[in-house]
């Protein structure tokens, strides 16, 4: 329940501020569920510009695994949503409950931040 106010909080911030908010549509296969909150998810969708994973982000992907030196199937999301943040300009923050992996992907990439939610 935390995590989702914070999200909220997160995602009530960026709107706000005009910044867009961007995940990958392959997050979506980790996220939803049989027990999710339908009218959560819902709202929280409404707030997000879902991106495509294209062939050049999972090459990117690829290369962030390689990079890092994990692979398989555990990192293969957690890499789709750190190539997606990097065709982002500018600084990056990726909200996650998996900082720890999701810094270990990103750790050569100073403009991008992760937040655990």
């Amino acid at each position: 329940m935390q995590r989702d106010r914070e999200v909220h909080e997160w995602l009530t911030a960026a709107r706000d501020a005009d910044l867009p908010v961007i995940t990958s549509a392959a997050v979506l296969v980790e996220v939803i569920h049989p027990r999710i909150n339908d009218a959560a998810l819902k709202w929280t969708l409404s707030r997000l510009q879902v991106a495509p994973v294209t062939q050049a982000i999972a090459q990117s992907a690829a290369a962030l695994l390689r990079a890092a030196g994990p692979h398989g199937h555990e990192y293969a999301i957690d890499a789709v949503l750190c190539a997606t943040a990097l065709t982002q300009p500018g600084r990056v923050t990726i909200l996650t409950s998996d900082a720890e992996d999701i810094g270990m992907l990103t750790a050569p990439h100073i403009r991008v931040v992760t937040e655990k939610v």
